[in-house]
């Protein structure tokens, strides 16, 4: 959780940064509706939020989907996205006089609505809730002599059964071109049926796109 902050921190450093020695330019596309799609890598684990001792491997997957930009005015807007979002973890430890390993690959449909704040028509910085839906968990175990998988797919046929987060990042605008890098935590699940609970292991993850904006 702390690593996390502390990433949006730096990133809100270096874009102040280059706020003040950008120039002006004569044409400014802040105020404009926008469509596009992007598509790239995360980097995700799990946390513990009870704050104990809990080791896990970083894994990787990745990201692809569309965004929209709605402006509101030149320096802020909405900017929602649909993304199928690969995460997950890797741990290993032993057991009974033998090591083992395990992965663990999650897929979801992520959905962020976030507010952005455009300083200069290059840059803008991002955040907000994220509302995830598990479509698919893939468990890896080796261990010994044994090899194993396990998987599970979820419908997601009630909407208001989700997972709740928070994300937030900057998004680098050259052109039509959009460079994304973004961080985000899973807070907690919503049951669907009124009630939430807030699980003790959550997912964390840093995420970094390349997109097109037509």
């Amino acid at each position: 959780m702390k690593k996390v902050i502390m990433v949006i921190a730096m990133i809100t450093l270096s874009t102040t940064g280059a706020f003040a020695q950008t120039e002006e330019k004569t044409t400014d596309n802040r105020a404009k509706l926008s469509l596009g799609i992007k598509g790239g890598v995360n980097l995700s684990n799990v946390y513990d939020s009870e704050g104990e001792d809990f080791v896990a491997d970083s894994k990787v997957g990745f990201a692809v989907g569309g965004f929209l930009s709605l402006p509101l005015g030149s320096y802020f807007g909405i900017q929602p996205e649909v993304l199928f979002s690969q995460k997950g973890f890797k741990s290993s430890g032993s057991f009974l006089g033998s090591s083992y390993e395990m992965t663990r690959t999650t897929n979801f449909i992520d959905v962020p609505i976030m507010v952005s704040f455009k300083p200069i028509e290059n840059i803008s910085i991002l955040f907000g809730p994220q509302f995830s839906y598990l479509l698919k968990q893939t468990d890896d175990f080796e261990g010994g002599s044994i090899s194993a998988t396990q998987e599970e797919e979820f419908s997601n046929d009630n909407i208001r059964k989700n997972i709740f987060g928070l994300t937030g990042g900057v998004d680098f605008n050259l052109d039509h071109l959009v460079f994304g890098v973004r961080a985000g935590w899973d807070v907690k699940n919503n049951n669907g049926d009124g009630s939430s609970d807030t699980p003790r292991y959550k997912n964390m993850w840093y995420q970094a796109t390349l997109g097109y904006r037509f």
